[in-house]
């Protein structure tokens, strides 16, 4: 038996009202597949979708998908299953969803795919559970096909980032291609760069230094585990006095 979506209540209209701005920079340009005129639009829209869905962190040539450029090329597929097959992709699933709990892949989903935040911690844990009960693929397609998106972006539309602008702000909102594509939890872990230049990953303080980085006792006293320390010190202490003691016998 499918578990029910979840019900949540939206919490914001600013989403959901037209705009009264003057476009400008602050309004985002809209790609669609309905008034292309040359080839080199279509490959601004085809750009366009992977700033939206893999932003600029992941725009690299390895990461393009070339059989489903060549489909949407050829009027093959939609500019929506297009962007459903950028969400599928090895490369979005290997740097975003696999980099994530299931709470922040929703979110960065929601946000790229239907254009906005998600509207409270309660819509994030129904796709959750959405994600969790039909996999990736499930919820991928619970999104793409949900009436927000086909009134909003339809089959023809890449999506964007809808009113940025909000009441009494001068300024809009930080677009969504500039925040990171993982969680704080996945970015702790995360090497980081020393005073040197070396990279190194400092999550459990043990004492010791990686490959190629030079001794330095305030980094040592700064990262050593000293219970551990004085378990090693104690013994090689008694073992030197003992060698001490004798050698003086001796004398």
């Amino acid at each position: 038996m499918p578990v029910p979506m979840l019900e949540y209540i939206p919490l914001s209209q600013n989403h959901r009202v037209e705009g009264f701005e003057i476009p400008g920079d602050e309004q985002p340009r809209v790609y669609t597949t309905t008034n292309l005129l040359s080839g080199s639009d279509l490959d601004m829209l085809i750009m366009a979708a992977y700033r939206q869905i893999c932003n600029e962190q992941q725009m690299v040539s390895s990461n393009r998908q070339r059989f489903l450029e060549s489909q949407l090329r050829a009027g093959q597929i939609t500019v929506k299953e297009f962007i459903r097959g950028l969400v599928l992709s090895d490369s979005f699933r290997r740097l975003t969803y696999e980099s994530n709990n299931n709470y922040r892949f929703v979110e960065i989903c929601v946000q790229r795919v239907l254009g906005r935040n998600v509207y409270s911690d309660r819509e994030k844990l129904a796709w959750s559970i959405v994600l969790a009960t039909k996999g990736l693929q499930g919820f991928v397609d619970a999104l793409l096909n949900s009436e927000e998106y086909q009134s909003n972006f339809g089959d023809d539309t890449v999506p964007y980032q809808r009113r940025r602008i909000l009441p009494q702000r001068a300024q809009g909102e930080v677009t969504f291609a500039h925040m990171a594509r993982y969680g704080k939890d996945y970015r702790n872990k995360l090497p980081k760069a020393s005073l040197r230049g070396v990279w190194t990953t400092r999550q459990n303080a043990d004492g010791l230094f990686t490959q190629g980085e030079q001794f330095d006792w305030q980094t040592f006293t700064e990262r050593a585990n000293w219970p551990v320390v004085a378990a090693l010190l104690i013994p090689l202490s008694i073992a030197l006095i003992g060698m001490l003691a004798v050698s003086l016998s001796v004398q």
